[in-house]
This record gives structure tokens, C-alpha cells and sequence, in this order.
């Protein structure tokens, strides 16, 4: 099953667009290889609004939101995880609206040496966004416990994978899923170690598709309407690639570069270090599993 990736060319940084009845967004400045746009922070109900992913610590777009919300009461700030791209803006707007900051629990603290967090990079990319290490919630919140406004119900779902504390929240409302980085319809999504865990992200995947929500909203890209179909392509795409790995594995591919030599042909060199980061998750998943063994310098990998 191919996953067909969703793209969009209207996006206006600051902007406030309406979703649907009860959801805006307010996408943030900071476009990039693993942001795509930028930030999709959502403001949800009227009059009592939950400020859902507030983004990065940037001033301009506290006050995008802050102007978005005017006139009305923030109740609750809910962060998904604690990535520099989800997270820091929650302290700022605390301080302006005296919101209460609820969701995932602090950064995990075994986060430290993944490559992709070493911010920039020296062909100019970026890496994935490095952790929050200052986040603490006034309401840590976990699967099944539900955050109330006058007009808006989100129920946290659990979807560790991507990094360890990472939630999803239900819209109950709507029946729509605001999915953080869990699933991305622009792009798959990266499972950096050693925080992230390829294994639960794929139990995570398999969560998600059994609640069958009406949409998903992620905080990159685009709204996701066929939510369970697209969630279906992703799980096939990994394990897909799973298999594609053990079989460079057979012909004697020893180490992550010549994997991803052989399995992303044609792909652009800045997005090499994303590529290797997905197919550690996999070898590190497939050495928990005894199919594969790595040496003592965890470079060097072949078929148990």
C-alpha cells in the first residue's frame, strides 16, 4: 500500500485559519526539513479555548496566538511531546493567559546522544528538534484522562514511539484526532534513538487505526481525511522497510550508510542523516528481536 503524502502551498505564518467548527490553527516561523511549514499550533472551542502544541519559543508567534485568542479565556495549554518544536511556547503563554499547562510527561532523560539532535547541521539542515528539557506540565496527563472546556472534551491517547512521552488527544466533539508527530501526512515520521522505540511506535500505529476518528490533525502538514486508510499505508510502509533492511542485511550490507545507499537511491544528501536515523530504529528493533547482531562498537550489524 503506497502512502500518498499530503502536501499544501497556502500557509501564512501567524495566520489564524479555521479548521472546522471548533478548531483554528496558527502555524509558527519555522519551516524546515523536519517541520515542513512550521509548527500547526490549534486553538480549540470558543470563549474557553485549549491551546493544543503551543510550538518553539518565539515571540511572534506567542503573540500570533495571543491575538488569535483575544477576548477569550485559554484554560489549558496541551503539549503532545517535548520537542523544541512543540513545547517552549507553553511557558510564555502561561505567563500571559495564567493557563494551566497539561499534557505529556517531562523530556525522557536517556535523550542525549541521537544524532539528530545535534541542532545544525554542517550542510546547513537542521536536525530534529532537540529536546525540552525545561517542560513540566501542572497536570501531567495519560491514557484515557480527559481535559474539559465549555465547549470542548480532549482525551489523551497514549502513542509512545516517536519519542517516549508522546500523546495524541481526542477531540471528542468532532471525532478528530490531533496526532502531534505520530502520524504526518507530508512525511513519515523519524524515530530518533535512543528515545524514540520503532517497536511502540508500530503498537501506536496499530492504536490509532482501531479507533477509526473521522480525521486526523497533525502538527505538521496538512488535516489527514482518511485517517485509518493513510495510518494502514504507514504501517505497511515500515514494515515493508523492516523486511528491505534484513534482505540488504543477506547480500552484505554491513552498516547503516551502505543500507541507506541501497534502500534511498536519488535521495537528497541533507536528508541522509533522517535516512539513517529510520533505519537504526529498525536494526535496533531487529537486534532486540534476535534477528540481527551488531558488534561491540554497534556499527557494524549482520543476520543472527
Amino acid at each position: 500500500m503506497a502512502i500518498e503524502f499530503l502536501t499544501w502551498s497556502d500557509v501564512e505564518h501567524g495566520r489564524c485559519d479555521t479548521v472546522s467548527p471548533l478548531i483554528r490553527r496558527v502555524i509558527a516561523p519555522n519551516p524546515g526539513p523536519y517541520t515542513y511549514t512550521g509548527t500547526g499550533t490549534y486553538i480549540v472551542g470558543h470563549g474557553e479555548v485549549a491551546i493544543i502544541d503551543p510550538g518553539p519559543d518565539d515571540d511572534t508567534h506567542v503573540d500570533a496566538l495571543l491575538a488569535a485568542t483575544a477576548g477569550e479565556t485559554v484554560s489549558h495549554i496541551v503539549v503532545t511531546h517535548t520537542h523544541r518544536d512543540h513545547s517552549p511556547a507553553s511557558r510564555a503563554l502561561a505567563s500571559e493567559t495564567g493557563a494551566a499547562i497539561v499534557g505529556c510527561a517531562p523530556h525522557p532523560p536517556e535523550d542525549t546522544g541521537s544524532d539528530l539532535h545535534e541542532g545544525e547541521a554542517d550542510d546547513g539542515v537542521a536536525g530534529e528538534e532537540p529536546g525540552d528539557f525545561h517542560f513540566l506540565a501542572d497536570r501531567e496527563l495519560h491514557h484515557g484522562d480527559r481535559v474539559r472546556g465549555t465547549s470542548f472534551t480532549l482525551e489523551a491517547v497514549a502513542t509512545p514511539g516517536h519519542i517516549s512521552n508522546h500523546l495524541c488527544f481526542a477531540l471528542v466533539e468532532e471525532e478528530a484526532l490531533f496526532t502531534g508527530d505520530h502520524v504526518m501526512g507530508w512525511s513519515t515520521t523519524v524515530i530518533p534513538q535512543p528515545a524514540g522505540d520503532l517497536r511502540q511506535y508500530l503498537r501506536s500505529l496499530e492504536l490509532v487505526i482501531e479507533r477509526s476518528d473521522e480525521r486526523f490533525l497533525p502538527t505538521h502538514g496538512p488535516v489527514i481525511d482518511e485517517p485509518v486508510r493513510f495510518a494502514e499505508a504507514l504501517l505497511a510502509h515500515r514494515r515493508q522497510r523492516e523486511r528491505q533492511i534484513v534482505e540488504q542485511l543477506r547480500l552484505g550490507s554491513r552498516s547503516i550508510p551502505e543500507i541507506v545507499a541501497a534502500l534511498y537511491v536519488g535521495l537528497d544528501e541533507r536528508l541522509h542523516r533522517a535516512a539513517g536515523a529510520s533505519v537504526q530504529s529498525h536494526l535496533v528493533a531487529l537486534c532486540a528481536d534476535g534477528t540481527v547482531d551488531h558488534d561491540a562498537d554497534g556499527d557494524t550489524y549482520r543476520l543472527s
